[in-house]
């Protein structure tokens, strides 16, 4: 409510005045957008460089460094639609959205039961077991590898997708496991209490009460699991010798071996082409992310 110049020299008290940003506040702002853009910026010029290549013509593509073409052209797009020798691109596709289905699949299902196991149920070396676990995520990818392979190869798997996708079935990883073991650990354990007096066992407890509830951490998961094994390129190499199961991944790789410095222009092309799936993927499930991320670390 206002009050009136008279009122307030009567009662002691400074008349109202309209209120006035300070303007060391509205500079302060306006700086601290224009840092915040720069970086923004600076973070996307390697995609927004990756974009513009992809609609020049291969002579352009050394002599402009900028991302904006001189000539624009859609040839790229159309050599890269052709795929890489043999394969099409279609083919490359479909071989990289099975290694991730089934890399999801089997994140998802596996890692969830392991942390329910670790999170709910008492047996012996439970502590050291999640200890060890968790000191594999400190291991690098590389120091396994040799050993993996040797084990892959006595089996028969070398050349196939199973050395990419089986270890997924089996809980390997450790991140995963931690993230639904923290999120399981703020499910209130009177649940629990109340299936065993309904009769219902371990499996039935968390396939029919825990499960449903840890769809935060699943769908993080799911998230994740997709991204990094679309992303994927070593292991895809060392394990996948036989062309017709060759992931787009290596069909860039193909492509430059085959076609030398002149195919620039279409590995761009199918470089975007590639990157297109992760983020209409990460677009559409970006506030479950973030849900999932800020609810999986709470204790209750």
């Amino acid at each position: 409510m206002t009050v009136s110049t008279e009122t307030a020299l009567a009662i002691g008290v400074s008349p109202d005045r309209p209120r006035r940003r300070a303007p060391r506040k509205t500079i302060g702002s306006i700086v601290w957008h224009v840092v915040c853009l720069a970086l923004l910026v600076g973070l996307l010029y390697p995609v927004i460089w990756l974009l513009g290549s992809s609609f020049k013509p291969g002579t352009e593509i050394l002599a402009n460094p900028s991302p904006i073409p001189w000539e624009l052209t859609f040839d790229n797009f159309a050599v890269a639609l052709e795929g890489v020798g043999p394969l099409s691109l279609w083919q490359l596709f479909g071989n990289s959205i099975s290694i991730s289905v089934l890399t999801v699949i089997g994140n998802v299902f596996s890692c969830a039961l392991a942390a329910f196991a670790f999170a709910r149920l008492k047996f012996r070396g439970r502590g050291f077991l999640f200890g060890f676990m968790i000191m594999t995520i400190m291991l690098p990818m590389h120091v396994v590898l040799i050993p993996q392979f040797i084990i892959f190869n006595n089996l028969g798997m070398i050349g196939t997708i199973l050395p990419l996708v089986l270890p997924k079935f089996l809980a390997t990883e450790a991140f995963f496991v931690f993230l639904m073991m923290q999120f399981v650990r703020g499910i209130p354990k009177e649940l629990d209490e109340a299936a065993l007096i309904d009769g219902a066992g371990p499996f039935r407890t968390f396939w029919s009460i825990i499960l449903p509830l840890m769809r935060p951490s699943l769908v993080t998961t799911t998230i994740f699991s997709f991204i990094w094994s679309w992303d994927d390129f070593f292991p895809q190499l060392i394990y996948l010798q036989d062309p017709n199961t060759y992931t787009l991944q290596l069909g860039l790789r193909l492509f430059v071996d085959q076609t030398s410095a002149s195919s620039f222009g279409p590995m761009f092309a199918m470089s975007v082409l590639a990157i297109l799936p992760v983020v209409i993927f990460f677009a559409v499930f970006q506030r479950y992310l973030v849900d999932g991320m800020a609810t999986s670390g709470l204790k209750g």
